[in-house]
């Protein structure tokens, strides 16, 4: 596995750069959250219809999700450069496939397949090297900043895909942002190191918080797939991710009612939301606990899907509204992605980091092919309100927010041996 040759303290400046590194691999990632914009393309170009629209972008989430294990065990035999810069050119090759063909099966190979085994590869490889750079008080946070970089992609994508969909069109569109895409993944993929290796990563001086271990014990994969915590985090994660995965890849439909050709507007605000709640979500649970910063997330979305069912039933309601009610569930849904990376180091440690994690976050992928799904049918089945896709996701978070006291709490600093 790939070492730092260096003598500086950790984190110190290659700390930092490696997370910077990671956090910029994750804004060229996130086209994955713009698909709603390309999903209004496609139908007005090829004629795609019903749960068609939706299944590439589905597929993808399920391929990301799933070759995270295969990624994650890459990264944590190989490192993490030879892992993210695989990532890149999977993806820059899925870009240009769909960029030659109205075809819906080779659209399901193209972002389906390849483009959602890239942003598996160079997601895998982004958080692990930041993570190992930093003392256990700083999970939270670095995990949330590193991931942020995904959720806050479509700030620039979204403004930046409606300027090429009206200039060159869907396609050379997808050309372009393809070798971008390539560029910009491999060259960063090569500041990805991990840090020399230490003789323990010790306990940092000073009082500990609630939800904050030192550096865990290590599990292997089987044996934190024999523990019931796994399978709670499990479902949770599905929910959580699956809830906001279904809002973000329509939010571009839903907010044309009432905002017109600025829809995309609220695809870039929940962006921005989205990044924001993975780095306060973090950064919190450092201090109140994982857990009830959990609970506070899922209960916190339930109540924006009950609150947006009227936000989006109509041309009346004020824009703004919509953009606010948008960017509060890309903040609860970005959340999941900085807790349950946390949840797995502060449970299983970080030797098998990569596929722990990995196997984990096939929730996430599960969560985004089955509610996306589900929202499309019952918005089809229902003229094209989405009041019951909504009521769906709340009942469903209401839940998840119950069943987080079934989640142990990490072990208090320094009752675990290091990693």
């Amino acid at each position: 596995m790939e070492r730092a040759s260096l003598s500086s303290s950790r984190p110190g400046l290659r700390g930092w750069s490696v997370a910077l590194a990671g956090t910029g691999i994750n804004l060229a990632l996130g086209v994955l959250y713009t698909w709603s914009l390309f999903k209004g393309a496609i139908e007005q170009q090829f004629g795609w219809k019903g749960e068609q629209l939706n299944d590439p972008y589905a597929l993808c989430c399920l391929v990301f999700a799933f070759t995270m294990i295969v990624a994650g065990r890459c990264q944590d035999r190989w490192g993490p450069r030879a892992t993210a810069t695989l990532g890149g050119l999977l993806v820059g090759a899925g870009m240009v496939l769909v960029s030659t063909t109205q075809h819906y099966p080779l659209w399901l190979l193209g972002f389906g397949v390849l483009v959602g085994m890239g942003i598996g590869f160079g997601y895998a490889s982004a958080t692990p090297p930041a993570l190992k750079w930093f003392p256990p008080d700083k999970t939270g946070l670095v995990a949330g900043l590193v991931v942020s970089g995904f959720g806050l992609a479509p700030v620039y994508l979204a403004p930046l895909s409606q300027f090429l969909l009206g200039r060159f069109g869907l396609q050379r569109s997808m050309l372009i942002l393809g070798v971008g895409f390539v560029v910009m993944v491999c060259g960063l993929a090569q500041l990805l190191v991990n840090p020399p290796p230490a003789p323990s990563q010790g306990i940092p001086a000073g009082g500990g918080s609630r939800s904050r271990p030192a550096a865990t014990a290590s599990a292997s994969p089987g044996e934190m797939l024999r523990q019931g915590r796994f399978w709670w985090l499990w479902f949770l994660y599905f929910v959580g991710a699956g809830a906001g995965l279904m809002v973000i890849g329509s939010i571009s439909g839903m907010a044309r009612k009432s905002m017109g050709e600025w829809a995309f507007v609220a695809v870039a605000i929940l962006a921005v939301g989205n990044a924001a709640g993975r780095i306060l979500a973090g950064a919190l649970s450092d201090r109140l606990g994982r857990r009830q910063t959990l609970t506070l997330v899922l209960g916190l979305q339930a109540l924006l899907m009950f609150v947006a069912i009227p936000v989006t039933g109509g041309a009346a309601v004020p824009g703004w509204l919509v953009v606010l009610v948008a960017a509060c569930m890309g903040a609860n849904y970005g959340a999941n992605l900085a807790l349950f990376p946390s949840f797995s180091k502060d449970f299983w440690g970080l030797r098998h980091f990569g596929m722990n994690y990995g196997l984990l976050f096939t929730a996430w992928g599960v969560g985004g092919l089955v509610l996306p799904r589900l929202q499309q049918m019952l918005t089809a089945h229902s003229g094209g309100s989405y009041g019951s896709s909504f009521l769906t996701a709340g009942v469903l978070l209401v839940v998840a927010a119950l069943l987080t006291v079934r989640v142990p709490a990490p072990a208090p600093a320094g009752t675990r041996a290091a990693a």
